[in-house]
């Protein structure tokens, strides 16, 4: 079985482009993790070396259960299997030094994703959950779906222009404001830490932190 695309998407949520006062995309910008970036609850992310600052990331992903391409907005979540819960992890130090993201991006472990999938036909379009970032029991981010630049079906119809999309493809719709890197003074993941992302409806995804 081939191991499953991770699309993700940068900058679509309103209130975290506004923290960084950031324009506004025109189209969903995409980037991509490897799925040896995959663990799940509870193992731990581990901070490479290379960086000197780590984030975590709120995300609502999109599991796809149908393949499908060129799927249009109105048939998009015909291809949608449900929703999990993802953790974006990104060294952000590397990401702006690289100019690209691949390597802030993509080490191992910097993809934690909660297993279960809730189905369509409980979230619908996925575009009003409150979703929180806590580090070590306080929050983060807190900010809701609602806050998405572009919504579900135009990201699932966006990416099945580009990629033909298969069952288990994940989509990680972006994140909210509140991350470490943009707040003052900023905060890293450091060793021991504890990261939970919850999201509304779906369940709490928590990994620790380790060196």
């Amino acid at each position: 079985m081939a191991a499953p695309k991770i699309i993700c998407i940068g900058l679509n949520y309103h209130d975290h482009a506004l923290e960084q006062r950031a324009e506004l995309p025109k189209e969903p910008l995409l980037f991509g993790k490897f799925a040896s970036a995959l663990i799940g609850p509870d193992e731990a992310i581990v901070l490479p070396p290379e960086s000197a600052h780590v984030d975590a990331e709120a995300e609502l992903a999109v599991v796809i259960g149908a393949e499908g391409r060129r799927v249009s907005e109105a048939n998009a979540l015909d291809l949608v299997a449900g929703y999990t819960v993802a953790n974006d992890v990104t060294a952000r130090d590397l990401q702006t030094s690289d100019g690209q993201w691949l390597r802030a991006k993509g080490f191992d472990t910097f993809c934690p994703l909660l297993p279960g999938v809730v189905p369509v036909s409980e979230l619908g379009n996925g575009s009003d959950l409150r979703i929180v970032q806590r580090l070590n029991g306080e929050a983060l981010q807190d900010s809701s779906t609602s806050e998405l630049i572009f919504g579900v079906p135009r990201l699932v119809a966006h990416a099945s222009a580009v990629f033909t999309l298969q069952p288990g493809d994940l989509i990680l719709t972006g994140t909210p404001a509140g991350v470490g890197v943009h707040r003052t003074p900023p905060v890293a993941l450091a060793d021991g830490d504890v990261v939970e992302i919850e999201i509304e409806g779906i369940g709490t995804l928590r990994n620790p932190v380790t060196a």
